[in-house]
């Protein structure tokens, strides 16, 4: 395990409750899972599940109170989505002018929610992508669903539902074809419909 040198300004893994994103045994990590764990006999812990970016290997770690982590610093730009071309996806520095492009497969699922022109945050870490939010809603319309039975109120279950993009999502009964929903763009639930 790599630690970082006195000379070197850490963070104390108490203090901090972790950073999310850190720089553990010369790769970047992110931190999916933090628990901090006080035994009966010893000194408290934290145990941390970390996640390497890019390419998503999990490790369980722990980091006792008085070690330190290196603090990542990381840069956060807007950019806005333009196309996907092959296995690209370009997207433009909305300061700047200047695009980039970063492959489907760091993407991952976020891919389908993706619509031209929507902004973006990056985060990079010495000009390397190492994460992408989206916004915390997105609008789409609904084109499968089935249709609504009378008397049925919105305390009734969900129904299964197609958007646009092709993602299947569930919905309240009273929802129709070709109406505007938004849904959270983190676990993709039905947020409300669009007037």
């Amino acid at each position: 395990i790599r630690r970082p040198p006195r000379s070197t300004q850490g963070v104390s893994s108490a203090a901090s409750d972790v950073y999310k994103r850190q720089q553990h045994n010369d790769a970047i990590w992110v931190a999916v899972k933090t628990s901090h764990v006080k035994p009966g006999k010893g000194g408290a812990f934290a145990q941390v599940e970390l996640k390497k970016i890019p390419d998503g290997t999990k490790l369980n770690e722990r980091f006792r109170a008085s070690e330190t982590v290196e603090r990542l610093r990381l840069d956060n730009k807007t950019y806005q989505y333009l196309f996907t071309e092959g296995n690209l996806a370009s997207f433009m520095d909305k300061e700047t002018y200047e695009q980039i492009e970063i492959s489907l497969d760091f993407i991952g699922e976020k891919i389908a929610l993706l619509q031209d022109g929507m902004d973006v945050e990056i985060e990079s870490h010495e000009g390397t992508p190492i994460n992408i939010a989206l916004p915390d809603h997105i609008t789409l319309v609904v084109k499968e669903t089935e249709p609504t039975v009378k008397g049925q109120t919105a305390a009734a279950s969900y129904k299964p539902a197609i958007l646009e993009n092709g993602l299947r999502v569930m919905v309240p009964p009273f929802v129709q074809i070709d109406e505007k929903i938004i849904i959270n763009s983190e676990d993709l639930s039905y947020v409300k419909r669009v007037d």
